[in-house]
């Protein structure tokens, strides 16, 4: 049963990117279960969104150290929510700082090396450059359609099977930027 946490802050596109992990898994003929714990999201808090899929699935919600997959929108997001990973699980994150209220007020310092810190945990880490990658799509808004392609070498499909499901969950006059995206993202060392 795969179990997919997203982590980020607000406005980053994770509700979008569950619809469309979540659609990818429903093409496959599994249940799908999707929980999402909004926080502080508008005023750029932390989001949390769970995707279970299998044949049969109880509750949305991963217990730690059983996620297959965390797919984190941005840096430090991914080191917070890294004990949710299973052993030999992996971590694709954006490499995206996004500076949270204590150290916008001085009150702390955003963490360095953070891909140093996440070595500490038995899993596969990835680190994108999704924000440039977007950009390079045509709109920094695509960050998370770019991550979804890095991480869709992990949740399996075809790139047919992906891009139905963009035609499913991205509205048509965007569609043809998100498939760039996903496609930089895939491409993604």
């Amino acid at each position: 049963m795969p179990n997919i946490l997203i982590v980020g802050v607000g406005g980053q596109g994770s509700l979008l990117a569950s619809r469309m992990i979540g659609a990818f898994y429903q093409n496959q003929g599994l249940t799908v279960k999707v929980s999402e714990v909004h926080g502080m999201s508008q005023r750029g808090g932390s989001v949390v969104t769970y995707v279970r899929a299998g044949e049969d699935v109880a509750s949305p919600i991963i217990p730690v150290g059983e996620a297959d997959v965390i797919l984190s929108f941005e840096e430090l997001e991914a080191l917070r929510w890294a004990h949710y990973a299973k052993d030999g699980g992996a971590i694709v994150y954006s490499t995206q700082n996004i500076s949270p209220m204590p150290v916008i007020t001085g009150a702390a310092e955003y963490p360095s090396e953070i891909g140093e810190k996440l070595k500490k945990y038995n899993v596969r880490q990835q680190a994108i450059d999704a924000l440039s990658l977007s950009l390079e799509a045509g709109n920094v808004k695509a960050a998370n359609v770019v991550l979804i392609g890095a991480a869709s070498k992990l949740l399996g499909g075809t790139s047919e099977e992906w891009n139905r499901v963009l035609e499913e969950v991205v509205p048509p006059k965007f569609l043809d930027l998100n498939r760039r995206a996903f496609a930089l993202g895939a491409d993604a060392e």
